[in-house]
């Protein structure tokens, strides 16, 4: 029992590791893909004859938002920005800021046509049609 380390003085003594320098400037490039503090959750449901893309964006305004379907690409982009009146404030602390993120996904057979979305509660729901597959496959007789 007498070599047991408690757990609060075992992560105290692995902030000190004599590498963590050299660690954090190899992890630093990756930094932007690995963050979600610029980003949003999202999820996709395949409802049968459509799909139902949902985003959380609480606190964020119609304007701020814009989506996008490219050739079966769906994205999702946010552009939150401060207020004049925000930004007359005293603040002591804030944790909000501007900030921006863009998500997205590939559905193979999104239709164009009957695409709905709507912002309600903090939650972008998003209604893709499916349609129909068409092959695009032709076969090659061989002489």
């Amino acid at each position: 029992m007498a070599s047991m380390i408690p757990y609060d003085r075992y992560s105290r003594a692995l902030r000190n590791w004599p590498f963590d320098a050299l660690d954090s400037f190899f992890d630093a490039p990756f930094a932007p893909l690995s963050s979600t503090a610029a980003s949003f959750k999202m999820n996709v449901e395949d409802a049968g004859d459509r799909y139902v893309v949902t985003a959380e964006l609480p606190g964020v305004k119609r304007e701020e938002i814009d989506v996008e379907l490219n050739e079966g690409r769906l994205s999702i982009s946010v552009d939150k920005k401060e207020t004049d009146e925000e930004k007359g404030r005293n603040y002591l602390y804030k944790e909000t800021s501007d900030w921006s993120a863009t998500r997205g996904v590939y559905l193979k057979d999104a239709a164009v046509a009957g695409l709905s979305a709507k912002l309600e509660g903090g939650v972008l729901s998003v209604n893709v049609p499916k349609q129909q597959e068409k092959t695009n496959v032709t076969k090659v007789s061989i002489d």
